[in-house]
C-alpha cells in the first residue's frame, strides 16, 4: 500500500524587518512564523543581543480574589477562548486598559 507524502509548502521569505507585523497574540505570531522565515540578507546583518539588552523582568504578581456572577464569567471565558487567551489574562488586560483610560481622563498619565 502506497502512502501519500504530504508536501510542505515553501516558506515565504521575509526580506525587510518592516515586513514583520506587530502581533496581537502569540498564537498569531506562531502562525506567521510557521509559514515565514528570515531571508539570508537579514540573517547576515543580524547582531547578537548585548548583555542586559533584554527588558527587565516583570514584577511579581499577587493573587487577588474577585468574584463574578456565573453569566459574566461565562461571557469572559467565551471571549477569551475566541482570542486564544486564558480568561484570567483577558481580565488582567481589561483592568489594565481601563485603569489607563481612567488615569488619562484624570490627567495622571499623558
Amino acid at each position: 500500500m502506497a502512502t501519500l507524502k504530504q508536501r510542505t509548502p515553501p516558506m515565504e521569505v521575509v526580506r525587510h524587518l518592516a515586513d514583520i507585523p506587530d502581533f496581537p497574540s502569540e498564537v498569531e505570531e506562531h502562525a506567521f512564523w510557521s509559514s515565514h522565515e528570515l531571508g539570508e540578507d537579514l540573517l547576515n546583518v543580524a547582531q547578537p543581543l548585548v548583555r542586559d539588552g533584554l527588558p527587565p523582568p516583570r514584577g511579581r504578581t499577587k493573587n487577588v480574589a474577585v468574584r463574578f456572577d456565573e453569566t459574566t464569567l461565562q461571557r469572559v471565558r467565551a471571549l477569551a477562548a475566541q482570542r486564544h487567551l486564558g480568561y484570567q489574562t483577558l481580565i488582567k488586560q481589561f483592568v489594565t486598559e481601563r485603569l489607563y483610560e481612567e488615569e488619562k481622563r484624570d490627567g495622571t498619565v499623558g
